[in-house]
């Protein structure tokens, strides 16, 4: 254990007053608690004024120059701006022959220099969208949907969820996060409450007045809105041209602001906190059946905080008041 000099200097006075009292050194040494051999040793540093201890680590054989400490400090003040980063910094160095050291070399270099990259500002978040006027705040008027991953199972969970009832409406499973599982869920979905036939009549009807192009969503008389963030499957051209022939209007979020999405965000969270089994699950066809057991009381037995400690089932049916 390391000691300051100043502790030394006071402990060397106490011996050199019991030695002048009689006290041998190794009587005094005793007394003091204090190793023999050590207090010879201070002994000795006292006398060429070298009580305090040198710092360790000594000079290692692979420490840096002086002038390679100068070049790093000058390619910062040259190249800092551009490259932003102590790994390219280092990179840089041994571009330019200038110096050949690790990036970690570099980033201690700088920073006892107390030299700092300047971080990227951020660009500004735009406001949010409002939804559009026609999206009636009912059920199966807005439906939002989102991609959970359950790495255990090296699966993906795409969830449709019903944003006005909080319902769990329908998912599915796969390895993929592709337009294919977009299509699949929201068919099946469609399916399941009843709305497909109506989808597709209301896209007939609309192409048929030549107010559907199937390459251009128009927005013109949506059956629902689909709201999601800007995933490549959420705004993929196949995507897009599928919600158009079931007249099924799209609503993104902003990018990089996850709580546009909060009433999906929030469900996937729930079922992984409440349910978390399904994190250990690595069988998917376990993972499907546990799923819809889990949709199941999520829908008709967990009473949700967001719609007035109803079920889901109960608000989407006009039982929950």
């Amino acid at each position: 254990m390391r000691v300051p000099a100043a502790t030394k200097s006071e402990l060397l006075d106490l011996l050199d007053a019991a030695l002048e009292a009689g006290w041998t050194l190794r009587s005094a040494c005793r007394a003091l608690e204090l190793p023999e051999r050590r207090a010879r040793r201070w002994l000795r540093r006292r006398e060429v004024g070298r009580l305090t201890d040198a710092t360790p680590g000594g000079g290692p054989v692979h420490g840096i120059l002086d002038e390679e400490r100068e070049a790093i400090l000058a390619l910062f003040e040259q190249w800092g701006e551009l490259d932003r980063s102590h790994r390219r910094l280092a990179h840089r160095g041994s571009y330019l022959g200038l110096f050949w050291v690790s990036p970690s070399t570099v980033r201690r270099v700088l920073v006892l220099a107390d030299k700092h990259f300047r971080p990227l500002p951020r660009p500004p978040k735009g406001e949010r969208r409002p939804f559009p006027e026609w999206a009636d705040y009912a059920p199966n008027s807005i439906w939002i949907y989102d991609s959970t991953h359950l790495t255990r199972c090296g699966m993906t969970v795409l969830i449709i969820e019903d944003l006005v009832s909080r319902k769990w409406v329908h998912h599915v499973v796969s390895v993929e996060e592709t337009h294919t599982q977009v299509q699949l869920a929201f068919t099946q979905a469609l399916q399941a409450e009843g709305l497909y036939d109506a989808a597709l009549e209301r896209a007939q009807a609309l192409t048929e007045a030549g107010l559907l192009d199937p390459d251009h969503d128009d927005g013109a008389s949506p059956i629902l809105l689909a709201v999601s963030d800007n995933g490549s499957q959420m705004i993929a051209r196949d995507t897009r041209k599928f919600m158009a022939m079931l007249a099924i209007a799209q609503h993104f979020g902003r990018p990089s602001t996850p709580t546009d999405q909060a009433w999906i965000e929030s469900l996937n969270g729930t079922i992984k906190l409440e349910w978390p089994h399904l994190l250990q699950i690595d069988d998917p066809a376990v993972l499907r059946a546990e799923l819809d057991l889990v949709r199941a009381q999520y829908n008709s037995v967990r009473l949700h905080s967001g719609i007035g400690y109803v079920t889901p089932d109960d608000e989407h049916e006009g039982r929950g008041e």
